[in-house]
């Protein structure tokens, strides 16, 4: 059989020969694949979430891509968490732009007690928006997930960064058993999980893959796909940024490893997409965060709802 059927099949197909089939196929074989199987398992519904950069810089963890890490000199607009108040209007303003998800995320290993209160506050008041409640807010233990389930969070959503044969040329603050017993918390309490990565930090190809196939392992309901958006003053700093068609690839490769999961194409989608981001759909995502980033401008909500609904989907 053609390894396109064979992929449509279900087959294993050899690590070795899926990498090749992602790096070289010409763009439509690939493409028709990955937008098949978004097709078959997730249908034309496109997800989308925004986030509040809830509380900003002074991080103690060292991650190199980061322009939060107060491990490096980068201009960064520090403040501590935001009121409550201040989170609800920016939660009112995505769900008015056509988010049906809002994340608060905070910066730093994870927020203290009287900080995590707050953020649960916040997660009733985005609830009773009618929006879908997540958040990202580092290392957490199983009760102080639980304490936030009860305030009606939906997902949390924790990274693996990147592969485990990687991780530590991109962080040593922590590791990534850490980042496992957080998501294991995440699954033990009954939240929904969200975890992906981001590319472009000098991972191979098989290290990609690696990460997918310990995504499927643990089985998050959506992964994010961040690609690096070089940050001056990080040790990251001055790498090139991915090639657009090598970035969708990336996409294809996770659709394929992962396909009846939420694949949601967030941070960098505007830096290194650029004139290609229509394709991400074709590539087999079936998610995006819209508008601002953490740190970085993101693409303006309602250019995303024209580019969605021009191509007969629905969101």
């Amino acid at each position: 059989m053609d390894i396109i059927e064979n992929i449509l099949s279900g087959v294993s197909i050899p690590e070795e020969e899926l990498i090749e089939f992602v790096k070289t196929a010409p763009l439509h074989r690939l493409f028709f694949v990955a937008s098949e199987l978004r097709a078959r398992y997730r249908g034309s519904y496109i997800d989308l979430c925004s986030i509040v950069n809830a509380k900003s810089g002074r991080c103690a963890e060292d991650c190199k891509y980061c322009a939060q890490s107060a491990h490096y000199k980068t201009g960064v607009e520090s403040y501590g968490l935001l009121d409550v108040e201040r989170i609800l209007e920016r939660a009112s303003e995505a769900k008015a732009q056509g988010a049906r998800r809002f994340c608060i995320v905070t910066s730093g290993k994870k927020p203290s007690e009287k900080e995590l209160r707050r953020i649960a506050l916040a997660i009733e008041g985005v609830r009773d928006l009618g929006l879908l409640p997540c958040s990202t807010l580092g290392l957490l233990e199983r009760d102080e997930l639980a304490l936030l389930k009860e305030a009606g969070l939906y997902r949390y959503h924790h990274n693996l960064e990147t592969a485990r044969s990687f991780f530590s040329e991109v962080c040593s603050t922590h590791s990534y058993e850490d980042k496992l017993r957080t998501i294991q918390s995440v699954k033990d309490v009954g939240l929904s999980l969200c975890s992906g990565g981001i590319f472009g930090l000098g991972e191979s190809w098989s290290q990609r893959l690696e990460m997918a196939l310990e995504l499927k392992r643990i089985s998050p309901d959506s992964v994010p796909v961040n690609f690096l958006i070089p940050i001056k003053g990080t040790p990251l700093g001055e790498r090139p940024r991915l090639d657009p068609v090598e970035a969708l690839r990336i996409i294809s490769l996770l659709r394929i490893v992962l396909p009846d999961k939420e694949i949601r194409v967030c941070g960098g989608r505007l830096q290194v997409l650029g004139e290609f981001n229509s394709m991400v759909f074709l590539a087999g995502a079936d998610g995006l965060l819209t508008g601002n980033y953490l740190t970085q401008k993101g693409r303006n909500a309602a250019d995303d709802l024209q580019m969605i609904r021009s191509q007969g989907l629905s969101c």
